[in-house]
């Protein structure tokens, strides 16, 4: 009997590994085997966001001014939107909040980090103001210092003009280290954006996860820690405990979204009043 149930808890410890190994397997590959348009899109965005085109957006969008608008106006504007840079999921980012949220409900996370689920990428409705794809989703990276190769698809930095001027193309760049990241420029786009409309209307573990969730040469391919400083070392568990959920909740098992809605109405007014400034 001792010789079975040890047979069996090997058999499920082997399937839990097997389905993380298969999940990590699955999702963001990006090689040869990526879809061109995903590929075309880190092309583009690779070529395009240096550090005087971040600074230009930071001062054209920050601090939030262009319009008022609530968490739920923003959520419709993102029933359209589909993340070319994303080469898993092809569904609006509204139901991939949904997705998120609930994923992180099930675990009995904190209400505050539902709510993060559940908001991480309305940044994206800087689609309102025209701005292109490559300025608002993908991986962001730090500008104003050396790419690192561990940024996806590195051959595309090529004719990013920020290479031709060296003291951007040093280890620091403009930086001093240990400076922390919120003291670098990453690459303009939704994280950067929509921390700044709701920093302080949140806890700011949950500000953390949504200025960083994208940043995966930081978070997940451990790049940039030179960088970092002792605030960034206490916070980073959070971004990567986030990153979890943002990645394996793209199941394409339906959501019933018109029965989730009433609980994640009473969670938004938790936090947020009806309308603010984006």
């Amino acid at each position: 009997m001792k010789k079975i149930i040890f047979l069996f808890v090997c058999l499920v410890i082997g399937s839990a590994i097997g389905h993380e190994e298969t999940q990590s397997h699955e999702y963001r590959v990006y090689d040869e085997t990526t879809p061109a348009h995903v590929r075309e899109f880190y092309r583009v965005n690779h070529e395009n966001q240096t550090l005087d085109f971040v600074l230009n957006k930071k001062q054209e969008y920050l601090p939030p001014c262009h319009i008022r608008m609530g968490i739920w106006d923003a959520i419709k504007h993102l029933d359209t939107f589909v993340d070319e840079s994303d080469p898993d999921l092809d569904l609006p980012q509204s139901y991939h909040c949904y997705q998120t949220a609930e994923a992180i409900r099930r675990d009995g996370h904190p209400r505050w980090m539902i709510l993060v689920g559940f908001i991480h990428d309305l940044g994206k409705m800087l689609q309102l103001f025209d701005e292109p794809q490559w300025a608002i989703v993908g991986d962001t990276f730090p500008v104003g210092c050396a790419f690192s190769d561990k940024i996806v698809f590195p051959e595309f930095f090529g004719n990013n003009s920020d290479l031709k001027k060296s003291v951007l193309q040093t280890k620091l760049g403009i930086y001093q280290e240990g400076c922390g990241w919120e003291n670098v420029h990453f690459s303009w786009g939704h994280d950067e954006y929509l921390y700044q409309i709701v920093k302080d209307y949140l806890p700011e573990e949950a500000g953390y996860i949504i200025r960083y969730h994208s940043f995966y040469p930081g978070h997940h391919e451990g790049e940039y820690q030179y960088l970092m400083n002792d605030y960034d070392r206490a916070m980073l568990s959070w971004v990567q405990l986030f990153q979890k959920y943002d990645l394996y909740s793209k199941d394409p098992e339906p959501l019933d979204v018109v029965a989730l809605k009433p609980y994640y109405e009473e969670l938004v007014a938790e936090f947020f009043p009806e309308v603010f400034l984006w």
